[in-house]
């Protein structure tokens, strides 16, 4: 422990720092549940500690909640302590007191020399001292070995301060507990899908002749961030995505300062956000009359889409829903090899999926009660694309999409 963070427990024990009531998202109960079925998971592995670094499982076990994630930090989770440890920049400690219920000894700051440090310092020195005051310097730990924000050189300096540790690759386990969602999970998506629908609105209302794309962006972004009347909007994970044009083609572009010209196909795809959860939402509209091929083609995707919801229910694999979808479009003489779909819900930038299952062949995934899926089956050819796409949760009578907009090619 920090000398800094000696005196702020001092500080708080004489009452001379007062530390406000951390935000309530969810009950220390769920929490508890958590991190309950996260050491199980560990103790099937051998595992004696974990330190996640993912910002998605950070939140699902601590509910901590900031944009620190471009420095390094993480949670510790042993299998004979109650609580995790927070590890983070000192300046974000008071982030983890607002947003979780952690105790101060479970808080642990690294002072800001250890940030991009012209000193040979790095936080998973800091890291590793933390692991030895645990008592597991010399144990099983795993780590997110395939994580964004965990580095090479994070592993290679985690390696250097505890040559007794063991370390496994865990970048799934916590991933893999998050995949079937609590009743107040789905209600934070539900939220999130009406949000979504309200920006998916306002992006259309806007698209026109002679409008810049940036106009549309900047409707759907207010949208997303304005909510409902009765809730705002969290930033979601990936941006507003909406190529338009002969670009339609590739489905990962953005905006630009062009003008929508007549005869421009666009797909906008995007998500509403609600506490860190979100419910994903894609359609394609076109300026002016569509030719009768992109028609065409987008009542083959919603044909696709309505065969792959209809065959979701516990039981199937996601493999067998990823076929409805083929089989619909084979007898157009279509074929696609990519997957259509992935779990997903609680994330960060860059990316709102969890990684674990995916609505593709050869994914033997059993679908349960309260796994959540976006499904985007959309068609992708070299001059134009069509693109549509539900999120929906797994109920014991099928897919239940979360957002209720309607499923076809829109027109200005």
């Amino acid at each position: 422990m920090t000398m800094v963070h000696k005196n702020f427990l001092r500080a708080l024990s004489d009452g001379s720092i007062e530390v406000p009531m951390p935000r309530a998202v969810f009950d220390s109960a769920e929490y508890d549940r958590r991190i309950a079925r996260t050491k199980e998971r560990m103790a099937e592995r051998g595992l004696d500690a974990l330190f996640v670094s993912d910002p998605a499982n950070m939140n699902y076990l601590t509910g901590y909640d900031g944009w620190s994630f471009y420095v390094h930090q993480g949670v510790v989770v042993t299998r004979d302590r109650d609580e995790p440890v927070w590890v983070g920049r000192d300046m974000d400690a008071n982030g983890a007191r607002a947003t979780t219920t952690l105790s101060e000894e479970s808080i642990r700051p690294y002072s800001d020399d250890h940030v991009q440090s012209p000193h040979d310092l790095h936080p998973m020195d800091f890291v590793a001292a933390v692991l030895a005051d645990l008592g597991v310097d010399d144990a099983r730990v795993g780590l997110e070995m395939d994580a964004y924000y965990f580095t090479a050189k994070s592993y290679t300096r985690l390696q250097k301060n505890l040559p007794e540790a063991s370390f496994e690759d865990t970048t799934l386990l916590v991933n893999r507990v998050r995949i079937k969602k609590s009743d107040a999970e789905l209600d934070y998506m539900r939220e999130a899908a009406r949000i979504s629908e309200n920006a998916m609105q306002s992006g259309l209302d806007v698209i026109e002749e002679g409008v810049p794309e940036y106009e549309a962006a900047e409707a759907i972004y207010s949208a997303l961030i304005e909510g409902t009347d009765d809730y705002g909007g969290d930033y979601p994970s990936i941006v507003p995505l909406m190529p338009s044009g002969d670009h339609t083609g590739t489905p990962h572009l953005t905006w630009t300062d062009r003008e929508f010209e007549d005869g421009d196909p666009v797909i906008i795809e995007l998500s509403g956000c609600r506490h860190r959860y979100h419910s994903p939402l894609a359609r394609t509209t076109f300026v002016g009359d569509p030719p009768e091929e992109l028609s065409r083609r987008a009542d083959i995707v919603v044909e696709g889409m309505e065969a792959a919801l209809d065959a979701v229910e516990p039981g199937v694999t996601c493999e067998a829903v990823e076929k409805a979808w083929r089989d619909t479009i084979a007898e157009y003489g279509i074929e696609k090899k990519d997957r259509i779909g992935y779990s997903m819900g609680l994330g960060y930038p860059p990316d709102w999926g969890e990684h674990t299952a995916s609505l593709r062949p050869g994914d033997e995934t059993v679908l349960e009660e309260n796994m959540t899926f976006h499904t985007i089956p959309g068609l992708w050819f070299d001059d134009f694309g069509v693109e549509l796409s539900e999120t929906f949760v797994v109920t014991s009578d099928g897919a239940e999409p979360l957002a209720d907009f309607p499923r076809r090619l829109f027109t200005t």
